[in-house]
């Protein structure tokens, strides 16, 4: 039978919550994941209206061209407890048109969440409740073939028991050949990060392992982010490990993308405050964060919130 799942329990997990890599671009301020070095964030910025509003805003991500803003939000004009929903503009420097919900073959009645798209923008990757899952949240793969038609997605597939469990699976993320993920229960403080290799379809390509030199023992670790070179990973990490609020975010960074895990720390302040940090989404150039925080200045409840860097060096 499925367990339902209530505000309550929907609110926690938002808080808890095969291609070769392909060349960097010329765009978005260009391939600044190259750099060896970043400056340091700049102050968070509230996106503001039409983005956020009086209801919740979260699992910020933006498309590789920039132009093209998914989120999750229980706003008016919401099938469930929450739906998955886009924005567009017209350039970098536009402003966001109000976000459209992405409609009933993506979003059910349940809970729909924590979007993220593959690198070739054909796939699209996210959590749900609703029925016909493993058990609890399961990831689920969406396909479209116009990648600029985001509202071309096509009926979704659950992924396979390499990712799907009894436990809530959240918060998906792709890398090439890579897909990153949260499972365990967050009232418990269960949460790890995990990583199971994965085509760019979803054909999943071996089991689910658990992120050893990221993960606290005891403390929710969830909704990872890596960025487009495989050599920094941005995720939330929750009380009783420490920071600025119940849940912060955190950075760990490698030599190679295949290499071992520094240990991770505190991103701090200015992006770190003593309100919810969560679902941090990097730009494919890496020169961009978005996540959702109930930091002071905002709509209300979870707003999406930009801080921005620059490379430095080579």
């Amino acid at each position: 039978m499925r367990k339902a799942i209530s505000p309550l329990v929907t609110l926690i997990l938002l808080i808890a919550c095969d291609r070769q890599p392909q060349q960097p671009i010329v765009g978005l301020r260009g391939p600044s994941f190259m750099t060896s070095a970043w400056s340091e964030w700049s102050t968070p910025v509230n996106l503001g209206p039409p983005i956020n509003t009086s209801f919740t805003e979260a699992h910020p991500f933006l498309s590789k061209d920039g132009l093209s803003l998914y989120l999750t939000s229980d706003r008016t004009g919401t099938m469930g407890s929450q739906d998955l929903w886009v924005a567009r503009r017209a350039c970098e420097d536009c402003a966001w048109e109000t976000p459209v919900n992405l409609g009933p073959v993506i979003n059910t009645a349940s809970l729909d969440a924590g979007s993220d798209l593959s690198n070739d923008g054909h796939s699209l990757y996210f959590f749900s409740n609703r029925p016909g899952g493993v058990g609890g949240n399961d990831v689920y793969v969406s396909h479209r073939d116009n990648t600029q038609d985001d509202l071309g997605w096509e009926t979704p597939q659950l992924l396979g028991t390499d990712v799907n469990t009894l436990a809530d699976e959240n918060a998906p993320t792709f890398h090439p050949n890579q897909l990153y993920f949260t499972r365990g229960n967050p009232a418990l403080q269960q949460q790890d990060l995990y990583v199971v290799p994965i085509k760019h379809d979803g054909e999943i390509g071996g089991p689910a392992v658990a992120l050893s030199d990221l993960n606290h023992p005891a403390a929710n670790d969830a909704a990872p982010v890596v960025r487009t070179d495989g050599k920094e990973i941005f995720f939330q990490r929750g009380f009783p490990a420490g920071g600025f609020g119940f849940a912060d975010l955190w950075v760990s960074t490698r030599q190679s993308a295949n290499g071992q895990w520094s240990t991770p720390v505190n991103v701090g302040a200015p992006i770190n405050t003593s309100g919810f940090e969560q679902q941090a989404a990097l730009s494919y150039d890496g020169s961009t964060l978005l996540w959702a925080s109930t930091r002071t200045g905002g709509a209300g409840g979870f707003d999406i919130w930009m801080s921005t860097r620059a490379p430095i060096g080579n």
